[in-house]
């Protein structure tokens, strides 16, 4: 993941996530000076290896923890903005750096956004430290992070498919969820199934699942 201290512009598919599956924190990022200062205070932290306490947070900031609170939600709620901050750009560069297009395209990002999830030092130090806290944050069924990758993957598969690249025998929903839970299956896999994270066993299983929407050539 992304190791840059202030969030970047979202250029990419990326950033159309937190627009796609709004949240009360996002939104209130926007608009909320404080609120705004609050999260980039404790996004340094996380990228620093540090845990997030939002007692130790507050002081840092000169404010009460009901003051903090108003201002960014509850942990789980300020982790999950910070971990999507953090995904943005990684799955931009990770796109950006695909060649191809239709199912090699979909593939290829995936992979190596997976690749990079698995690599981040910092990212695996947290999993490591919160396991329960991290699979409910990012895998979820009603988590922001899971839904707006799904919406993020969604939007890849309707460029591709609307471009004739591919076909899908699925509603693109229907085949993004999927490959969501393939990517979550092999980036989280010590978590899950006490495995070691892969991700050429993740690139085998998006090839796996998308070999049916690759158009003759």
């Amino acid at each position: 993941m992304s190791t840059t201290a202030t969030p970047l512009p979202a250029t990419g598919l990326g950033g159309l996530g937190a627009r796609l599956v709004p949240s009360a924190l996002a939104e209130r990022l926007e608009v909320h000076e404080d609120a705004a200062r609050a999260f980039r205070a404790a996004r340094h932290r996380f990228i620093a290896g540090d845990r997030i306490d939002m007692s130790a947070l507050a002081a840092d900031l000169g404010v009460d923890r009901t003051s903090l609170f108003r201002w960014v939600g509850n942990r789980d709620a300020l982790l999950g903005e910070i971990l999507w901050s953090l995904a943005v750009p990684t799955f931009d560069a990770a796109d950006a750096a695909t060649a191809g297009s239709g199912a090699d395209r979909v593939e290829g990002a995936l992979t190596r956004f997976v690749r990079d999830l698995i690599s981040a030092e910092y990212f695996r130090g947290w999993l490591t430290r919160e396991p329960s806290r991290a699979l409910r944050i990012l895998t979820g069924g009603a988590s922001p992070v899971h839904r707006r990758f799904v919406a993020v993957v969604e939007r890849l598969l309707q460029e591709e498919l609307a471009a004739g690249a591919m076909t899908t025998p699925l509603p693109p929903h229907d085949l993004a969820t999927v490959l969501v839970r393939v990517a979550e299956s092999y980036a989280y896999a010590d978590l899950i199934a006490g495995e070691r994270p892969d991700a050429d066993r993740a690139a085998g299983a998006f090839a796996l699942v998308l070999a049916a929407t690759r158009t003759p050539r």
